[in-house]
């Protein structure tokens, strides 16, 4: 099959959190459109509702058209990409949830492989090529840490030379071997799915990140990625060495739950999430807390003010 590949991805593009109620029984859409508009102002190259930041496995199919039109609508004309997170571990169910995705208007999907059921490396091309035929730009994405299963190089190689629409792959298998390995074998586009790596992944030929801490503070992301994609390498590892324990501290619990709190202390939503993920503990809550004063984005005296009682 001759590739198009007309969707060139670069840059930092945000997995965007799905704010809730204080109850969590409700999507909180005036804080998302919120998120949405100040993603937007600060210049990201696109948003990624309904991935796992998103806590996808807990939105229903309402809550994430809704959320996925809100993108759509408000990126429109504006050169920010939305790519929606469609996939799950049922073929038929991820082919129709990406044509409904389509049909929204959505510049490209985003699909994990297939968890609990662990396919082989056929079956998870065969998957890939089911989706294919929907005609929208795709974006695999491998992430063993919460699916249990790897895409290998070859595999990721295979589908991208076979598969018109395969356009990237978002890698947070936090293995720069594997990395190396799919950039020897194809030249498809590979973003960076952990934060912490985004810089020596560039450096190897990485285009960019779909991150987490872009959710609240953007501009610090954007200093690592968008140096490191000029060449400049120096001043992306100055920013990269203030920012590693800000990076690093966004994963002391289950994501997003503690992106979540973050911005709750700032006052841009609530800190809820849906079980089976719960609220941070408190000693998590006292190594963020700590770590946001250290950066200077939170005083601890105000986090113990915010903090829920």
């Amino acid at each position: 099959m001759t590739a198009d590949k007309s969707l060139k991805l670069e840059g930092v593009y945000t997995a965007l959190i799905t704010p809730f109620t204080a109850d969590g029984t409700e999507v909180d859409y005036e804080a998302f459109e919120a998120l949405v508009d100040r993603q937007i102002a600060a210049g990201l190259d696109g948003l990624v509702p309904m991935g796992t930041t998103g806590e996808c496995p807990t939105c229903s199919k309402e809550e994430k058209e809704k959320c996925m039109s809100i993108c759509v609508e408000k990126c429109k004309g504006k050169g920010v990409v939305v790519i929606a997170g469609t996939g799950s571990n049922n073929t038929a169910g991820t082919v129709k949830a990406t044509q409904e995705a389509k049909d929204l208007g959505v510049d490209a999907v985003l699909i994990v492989n297939p968890y609990y059921n662990k396919p082989s490396q056929e079956g998870l091309y065969k998957h890939i090529g089911e989706i294919n035929k929907v005609g929208v730009p795709i974006v695999l994405y491998n992430i063993p840490g919460r699916t249990g299963i790897t895409m290998s190089a070859q595999t990721i190689a295979r589908c991208y030379e076979d598969y018109d629409m395969v356009v990237a792959v978002k890698e947070a298998t936090g293995s720069l071997d594997l990395a190396s390995e799919i950039a020897s074998l194809c030249d498809i586009t590979i973003l960076s799915g952990d934060d912490s790596l985004s810089l020596p992944l560039v450096s190897i030929g990485g285009k960019g990140v779909v991150s987490v801490l872009s959710n609240w503070k953007p501009e610090r992301v954007q200093s690592i990625v968008q140096n490191a994609l000029k060449g400049d390498f120096a001043t992306a590892a100055e920013n990269q060495k203030k920012n590693i324990k800000l990076l690093k501290t966004m994963f002391i619990e289950t994501n997003p739950v503690p992106v979540k709190y973050s911005m709750y202390l700032e006052g841009l939503c609530q800190p809820t999430v849906r079980l089976p993920l719960c609220e941070m503990t408190q000693g998590s809550i006292d190594t963020l807390t700590d770590v946001l004063d250290e950066c200077g984005l939170v005083t601890k005296e105000s986090a113990q003010k915010k903090a829920r009682v």
